[in-house]
């Protein structure tokens, strides 16, 4: 059987075409080579070196070997390489759950920067919602998830990405409109679009509360999927959009965006989902890579709850 010591001791001898100067580059004693050399010929059923007056010389058999040992050497070195980069994180593939709005700029940064810290891991992206991302991870279909207001699991962990602001979306036109912030109380008696319409608690839930807190219950003209179709209905005339600020990156024609006025505002979480017990490399690289982003960002506190 040809081992892999074999082909480096001929590859050895192949490159020095000298028995003598290959032992000392493989510091090892002549003889021993010798019969590593000869053993490796009864084993292929080939005679590989003739000798020479300055050493050895490769025989056509020995020259087809060669090419081949070397790239035999080199894959088991990259395979070797490899191997070690992926037990240290530096390879490999994250599975990420990711939701509608977070996508516009927040989820996207963290990414970013992970890969361009790790860019031979591969990145997978699988948009979910909260409770199929939660499934998921404990299924093992995802290794992070994205999400707000996620409620408390003892066996995933959660850590806030960013805090946003929140943003009243009017029509242009609108009464509103001119104003350079917008308080809840001001949005009583007008219509609602509310966004995503799925299983609770969600953002939805978070919006009526906030004015329940200011002394109305919303009138909700429309519940739609994501935030990009509530915008879009603002801008028709449907009514008015409570959002998070990176739904700001969404452009649409005929609406403005106007901050919510609030002392203090009304912060929104972005939060980070994972499974407590996973220990693998390119998790702790990612979650390494977080906090630099959260450090970066000024970002404290625990994940909202309702």
């Amino acid at each position: 059987m040809i081992e892999l010591r074999h082909l480096r001791y001929f590859v050895a001898v192949a490159k020095e075409l000298s028995i003598g100067r290959a032992a000392l580059t493989l510091n090892i004693s002549q003889p021993p080579l010798t019969r590593q050399i000869q053993q490796l010929e009864e084993d292929l059923g080939a005679t590989l070196f003739v000798r020479s007056v300055k050493g050895v010389e490769l025989t056509d058999a020995g020259k087809t070997l060669y090419t081949e040992a070397k790239n035999i050497l080199a894959l088991v070195d990259l395979a070797s390489e490899r191997t070690k980069r992926a037990a240290q994180g530096l390879i490999g593939r994250l599975d990420v759950g990711i939701f509608g709005s977070g996508m516009y700029d927040i989820i996207p940064r963290v990414l970013r920067k992970f890969r361009a810290a790790y860019p031979e891991v591969k990145i997978v992206l699988h948009p979910m919602t909260k409770g199929e991302q939660v499934e998921a991870l404990r299924q093992r279909r995802i290794d992070i998830g994205f999400n707000r207001l996620v409620p408390r699991y003892p066996d995933i962990a959660a850590r806030v990405v960013m805090w946003e602001r929140l943003f009243v979306v009017v029509p242009e036109g609108h009464a509103l409109a001119e104003r350079s912030e917008i308080s809840i109380a001001e949005l009583a008696d007008q219509p609602f679009v509310l966004f995503p319409k799925v299983a609770r608690p969600n953002f939805n839930d978070f919006v009526a509360s906030l004015c329940q807190r200011h002394g109305f219950v919303p009138h909700i003209e429309q519940e739609v999927g994501e935030a990009a179709t509530g915008v879009a209905l603002v801008a028709t005339g449907f009514g008015v959009c409570i959002v998070p600020e990176s739904v700001k990156r969404f452009h649409a024609d005929g609406v403005v965006y106007k901050p919510m006025k609030e002392s203090p505002p009304t912060m929104l979480d972005v939060t980070c989902l994972y499974r407590m017990e996973d220990r693998s490399p390119i998790l702790e690289e990612f979650l390494g890579v977080l906090e630099e982003f959260r450090a970066e960002n000024g970002v404290e506190g625990e994940p909202l709850t309702l």
